[in-house]
Parts: C-alpha cells; sequence; structure tokens
C-alpha cells in the first residue's frame, strides 16, 4: 500500500472481517471490542462501519434501490478485501427502529480514498 493512512484503516478492516467469519483467534482491535455483541454471544454476525472519504472529511454515501425506493446510504458490511479495495454491503437504517436492513447490494471502494473509519455497534443482519 503507498499511503500511511491505508495501513491502520486495513488492518480494522481484516480483524472485522475475522469477526464477522466468527475467527476469534486474532487479538484485542481498537475499533471497540475483540468480539461481536456483547459479552462473547455469537448471535451477532456484522460490525457496522462507515468509512470517511480522506478528500472532504465526509461520510461515503451510496446509492441504493430497496422495495422500489431509491435512498442513499453511507453505513456499511464489510464483505472482503483485496489488496487497497474493500468491497462494502449497503445497509438501510430504519430510523424509527434502529434496525439494519440488508439491501443485497454492493460497491467496492480504494481505501486509498479513506480517510477514516466509524464502528457502529454490533447487530445481527440476515445475510
Amino acid at each position: 500500500m503507498n499511503n500511511d493512512c491505508v495501513d491502520p484503516i486495513t488492518e480494522i478492516i481484516r480483524r472485522i472481517l475475522l469477526l464477522q467469519r466468527q475467527d476469534l483467534r486474532n487479538d484485542n482491535i481498537s475499533c471497540d471490542r475483540p468480539f461481536l455483541g456483547p459479552l462473547n454471544i455469537l448471535t451477532y454476525n456484522t460490525r457496522p462501519i462507515q468509512l470517511y472519504n480522506k478528500y472532504t472529511a465526509s461520510p461515503w454515501e451510496f446509492t441504493y434501490t430497496l422495495n422500489t425506493e431509491t435512498q442513499t446510504t453511507n453505513i456499511f458490511r464489510l464483505e472482503s478485501l483485496e489488496q487497497d479495495y474493500v468491497t462494502l454491503r449497503l445497509l438501510s437504517l430504519d430510523t424509527t427502529t434502529g434496525d439494519y436492513t440488508n439491501t443485497n447490494q454492493f460497491v467496492t471502494l480504494d481505501l486509498n480514498t479513506v480517510g477514516a473509519i466509524r464502528c457502529l455497534p454490533d447487530v445481527f443482519i440476515t445475510l
């Protein structure tokens, strides 16, 4: 990788992916906890994240269509990491209930354009 800002973000992404796959052999991470959910209960399968554009400091945001309605989101589930590129599943947030919905829509983002990552509370999402 050619950017010093990418290395810590890439490491966090790798560890979140391990957690989501329930491979608990990794050590402590700075993006919340070394396990998903409270007290290491394995009913959680996702650590939702937001990624921030390093040039604008705004969250990356993408458009999706769910139930024939087009909206935007800046909340994602990590799906894979290939070199400097991360594949993200777009999540829809119901602001009334606080629940996330899987949109089954994906984007690939170049991590060289990411300046920060924000982890949100762990959840279970039907995949």
